[in-house]
């Protein structure tokens, strides 16, 4: 952000609220372009042209999928129910947060928020027959106007609306810390954790409403059954030819151990970083960390690694888990019962993941490097597992009832 930027925005708060709102509704009601202009202008960067609006496909099931697009699933779960449904398509949007992952259509929060843009966008959407909103997340956002409404009017053009809760926005803090030893909610310093209540606590309200004006919820992962117990579990889906085709792993001497700490408080690399740089210093493994990488960069490390480590805080599989599954690696991590069970009995495999916690993880990985041949073949498991659950047709058909209704 440029330094004329920030003072602007100083200035604008300093105004009084009236104020502060009329200048705010005034910038987002001009035209996009211009205002785009304004600000490639201002933080001296090239202008680049607001995105078009994101058209329906055409097919007589038409499925729109906005705006989070979390580790690239909403795109993932689009192109599952355009592979999976001859008479459907499905479009997504994800408002832009500088992660790399594949969607539809990219829009900048600022244009997002351009009242012209936002007639233009809307129009489209009322041109879909099914809306998937993700995270309890306004599509289009404007003063005034929650998720609630913006559901409402979906429904007054007769379009089926559902949700999809992705993890953070649903689970709640202080019950998961009730119910998971090695929670990172357990001593209540994580970062904005009241905060993080507080949000969740509210969209719980807004889903039982909608639930009671029969709009459906689905959830990304097993463990938020916990939390939306009348949901339906989306299945995460990954591309499992993709990163597949690795060599068969424990084959060499010293065996490479790979952890990506992306979110380390989530993940508790606190928990696992201890435990790994003392069994290199024994120089019984080698540790290598993923940090700063993107997707190629985290194939070609999964690729070359012996075991992948995931997280050891919230109990849960998902992306990272089925990744590094497919990739025929030896997983490890805490996988709490429940999403355990709800895997084995979707998959009809138990869940191929070794499981481990803060103060297992050594005696585990030992047990690894001691029977090379068992871990060899649990790893052997994790692409046939992928394919059963996460290739995009479970996910195709878990929501076909969703896309077969068309009562708005």
């Amino acid at each position: 952000m440029s330094r004329a930027t920030v003072v602007i925005a100083r200035v604008v708060q300093m105004l009084p609220a009236p104020v502060r709102r009329a200048v705010v509704g005034l910038v987002h009601a001009l035209p996009t372009g211009l205002t785009e202009r304004v600000r490639a202008l201002v933080a001296r960067r090239p202008y680049v042209p607001p995105p078009p609006p994101v058209e329906p496909p055409d097919a007589p099931v038409r499925l729109f999928i906005g705006p989070a697009n979390y580790a690239g699933q909403a795109w993932a779960w689009a192109r599952a129910v355009e592979a999976h449904r001859p008479d459907a398509g499905a479009r997504n949007l994800a408002v832009s947060g500088g992660f790399g992952f594949p969607a539809d259509r990219v829009v900048p929060k600022t244009v997002v928020a351009s009242l012209p843009w936002q007639r233009r966008q809307r129009a489209a959407i009322e041109r879909f027959t099914h809306v998937l909103i993700e995270a309890e997340l306004a599509l289009l956002p404007r003063p005034g106007e929650g998720v609630a409404e913006e559901i409402a009017m979906l429904r007054r053009h007769g379009i089926r609306v559902g949700t999809l809760c992705h993890g953070s926005d649903i689970r709640l803090p202080s019950e998961h810390a009730r119910r998971d030893r090695w929670s990172p909610f357990r001593d209540g310093d994580y970062p904005g954790q009241g905060q993080l209540e507080e949000l969740v606590r509210r969209n719980r309200s807004l889903l039982t409403e909608l639930r009671a004006g029969g709009i459906p919820a689905f959830v990304s992962t097993p463990d938020l059954l916990i939390d939306v117990p009348w949901a339906t579990w989306l299945p995460v889906v990954i591309d499992v030819d993709e990163w597949s085709g690795a060599d068969e792993p424990l084959r060499r001497p010293v065996p490479v151990v790979v952890h990506a700490p992306s979110r380390a408080t989530i993940k508790g690399t606190d928990l696992v970083e201890p435990v790994l740089d003392a069994l290199a210093a024994e120089g019984r493994i080698e540790y290598r960390a993923a940090r700063g990488l993107d997707r190629a960069g985290m194939r070609a490390l999964y690729g070359d690694a012996d075991i992948v480590l995931d997280q050891f805080r919230l109990g849960i599989y998902g992306v990272a888990t089925c990744e590094a599954l497919a990739a025929g690696r030896v997983v490890v991590s805490h996988v709490a019962e429940q999403s355990r069970a709800a895997a084995a009995s979707a998959a009809r495999i138990d869940l191929p993941v070794l499981e481990a916690t803060g103060d297992t993880l050594r005696e585990v990985l030992l047990g690894v490097l001691a029977d090379r041949e068992a871990a060899r073949e649990t790893a052997a498991i994790g692409p046939r597992f992928v394919r059963s659950l996460h290739d995009g047709r479970a996910s195709a058909a878990a929501l076909s009832r969703f896309l077969d209704s068309n009562d708005g």
